[in-house]
């Protein structure tokens, strides 16, 4: 049995000698090793064995497992580290190499003149109030004294998804619904911010789609001065404290009396040039009482309560404070236009 042992050490450490791969080695291990390998049958025959030759036979049958277990390590510790070269050369980092620049994104320059506007106004007392797009016809016109057929709504021809219903022209309905959330309670002063859609040819200056900015102010003996000196504070802040403004008589169904707001034109300090067109004022905005009979289907009775109303275009007011002269980059998402914007 001794020289069994001894024959079965030289054919494992040969075959062991040829290994090619770990697969073929991890195959040899269990052929040698393994509980249905030569080793261990030899063992298993050693019940046969006397007395005195077991322990002779068990040491020599220890020394044939050491050996060949010694060489399995020692090849399988080789493996192991070309496997862990082979592994750091792949994904081996050339320092030496520049970084690559990760994209910075900013905030959307509409978004930013949103936030910059509700902050104004939240620092006058104001609160911010939203509402649906999908409108009723009764929210967006009716209860802003426009009643069907009334010809102001020719210039607010919008999308109407049925003869109720449509997608809101302007955010004036948010208007409606807080008065008639709040039954009659003051003081109301709140800005509604949102898109509104408009049937309009998409140019330089219009958009079918555009973000609206208006405010309301229901209390007692509300002024239109109070009006005058809202707005004055909110342009000075947003183009700074030398920017004036202008009010124009006009008309709107739903404030009586109703203004247009200019503001001089920072291009030139007032003195006239190509932005203004020579007139030293750009429109920003319209405004004006509210209207008697809009305060009473809103549930205020008009004889004890007096408020103001405004509206505004973001993009306006967008494209005046960064001189932007088409509205359509807004809409693109023109890298080279938003980039502009990282630092703003």
């Amino acid at each position: 049995m001794k020289e069994r042992l001894e024959a079965l050490k030289q054919e494992a450490l040969q075959e062991l000698s040829g290994v090619g791969s770990q697969q073929e080695l991890n195959d040899l291990r269990v052929k040698y090793l393994g509980k249905k390998g030569p080793l261990t049958e030899v063992l298993r025959g050693m019940g046969a064995l006397s007395a005195e030759e077991r322990p002779v036979i068990g040491q020599v049958a220890n020394d044939v497992r050491a050996a060949i277990e010694a060489v399995i390590e020692e090849k399988q510790a080789a493996y192991t580290k070309q496997e862990t070269e082979n592994r750091l050369r792949a994904e081996m980092i050339d320092v030496t190499l520049p970084g690559r620049p990760s994209q910075q994104g900013a905030v959307h320059p509409l978004s930013k003149v949103i936030q910059e506007i509700e902050d104004i106004f939240i620092g006058m007392g104001y609160t911010v109030a939203e509402g649906p797009e999908v409108e009723q016809d009764y929210y967006n016109f009716e209860a802003l004294n426009l009643p069907k057929d009334h010809p102001a709504r020719d210039m607010q021809d919008s999308f109407y998804i049925t003869e109720e219903i449509l997608m809101r022209t302007q955010t004036s309905p948010v208007q409606v619904r807080t008065m008639e959330k709040r039954k009659g309670e003051v003081p109301i002063k709140i800005i509604c911010p949102g898109k509104v859609y408009r049937r309009d040819d998409d140019d330089a200056t219009h958009s079918h789609m555009f973000q609206q900015i208006e405010g309301l102010v229901i209390d007692r003996t509300v002024r239109m001065s109070d009006l005058k000196g809202t707005l004055l504070q909110f342009v000075q802040e947003m183009y700074g404290p030398t920017t004036k403004i202008r009010m124009r008589p006009s008309f709107f169904p739903f404030t009586e009396p109703s203004v247009e707001v200019d503001v001089s034109c920072a291009m030139c300090g007032g003195e006239g040039c190509r932005t203004c067109k020579q007139t030293g004022w750009l429109e920003i905005l319209g405004a004006g009482m509210v209207h008697p009979r809009v305060l009473e289907m809103g549930g205020y009775d008009p004889k004890e309560y007096t408020g103001f109303a405004f509206g505004m275009g973001v993009e306006r007011i967008a494209m005046l404070k960064y001189g932007i002269e088409d509205i359509r980059h807004f809409y693109t998402n023109d890298l080279r236009f938003l980039k502009q914007f990282l630092h703003v």
